[in-house]
This record gives structure tokens, sequence and C-alpha cells, in this order.
């Protein structure tokens, strides 16, 4: 399978901005223009077009590229190799996860001494809800990692 390289496209800033819904593209099962039905499994981004559908591999590399530290559009293997920038994506959110992990639990004995209890409770409900986000955006990045890689989903009757 070939898909198309990234670094010919006039990338968008990271915005988290949605796809229109006037599209002809509904949430999870998608139909464009009447035709067939393209299925996004739960848990897809809002942001990507569905699995084959026109220029998908174009809105998965865009939003890839919104997960990643801004660095990684100057990296023109990244920009070529939608499976590669995938996979960075990937480990990259892994690490953030990692990352929030260790400030959770070291979060009461390295902040209460330079700290007041209040604040260092609000640095754990923070990274909380950073780990809470980063487990959606993980199972959405691997999604679109599958799908890259030629995975296809099928709408259940």
């Amino acid at each position: 399978m070939t898909l198309p390289a990234c670094e010919t496209l006039d990338w968008p800033r990271p915005s988290g901005r949605r796809l229109p819904r006037s599209n002809g593209i509904d949430s999870n099962t998608r139909s464009i223009h009447n035709g067939p039905m393209l299925v996004a499994p739960p848990g897809w981004p809002r942001q990507v077009r569905p699995p084959d559908a026109p220029d998908w591999e174009i809105t998965a590399c865009s939003w890839l590229l919104d997960q990643c530290p801004p660095e990684y559009r100057g990296y023109p293997a990244l920009r070529r190799h939608p499976i590669v920038l995938a996979r960075f994506a990937v480990l990259h959110i892994e690490a953030n996860q990692a990352a929030c992990r260790r400030g959770l639990s070291e979060a009461r004995s390295g902040l209460r001494e330079v700290a007041d209890l209040d604040v260092v409770e609000a640095a754990i409900t923070t990274w909380q809800a950073e780990e809470a986000r980063l487990l959606g955006v993980r199972r959405e990045a691997g999604l679109v990692e599958e799908a890259l890689r030629g995975r296809r989903y099928r709408a259940r009757l």
C-alpha cells in the first residue's frame, strides 16, 4: 500500500479544530455523498476522516503532527512516511503518559516542602486530568496507526 507523502501538504497550525459537519461525514459510521459506508471505530479522532475516505491520510497526518512536538514537522522522514509518523506519535504519547504516572507517584513527596497542601492537591488533580486525556489520545493514535497499516473496520448490523 502506498500512502501520499506528507511533505507535499500545506499543514495547518495546531489548533485542535474539527472537520466541519457539513461535509457529509457523520461521526463513527460515515457516508460521503451517498457512496459506500466508511466506518471508523469508537474512539476514532473526530478530526480524521474515516479510512478510505477521500484524503483521509492527509487528515490523519495533520492530526498526528498535532499530537507531536512542533519540531517533528521539520523532519522530512516523518512528513514523507505517515506510518513512521504514526509510530513516533504513539511513542511520544506513551512517554507523556509515563511522565503523568511519575508525576502522580511523586507529587506528595516531591512537592510538600515547596508548596501548600492545596497546591499539591491541585497538581494531582491536573495530572489525573491529563492522564485521562492522554488515555483517549493514545487510543485514537493507535487506531489511526492501525488504519495506516491497512486495518479496516465494518459497521455492525
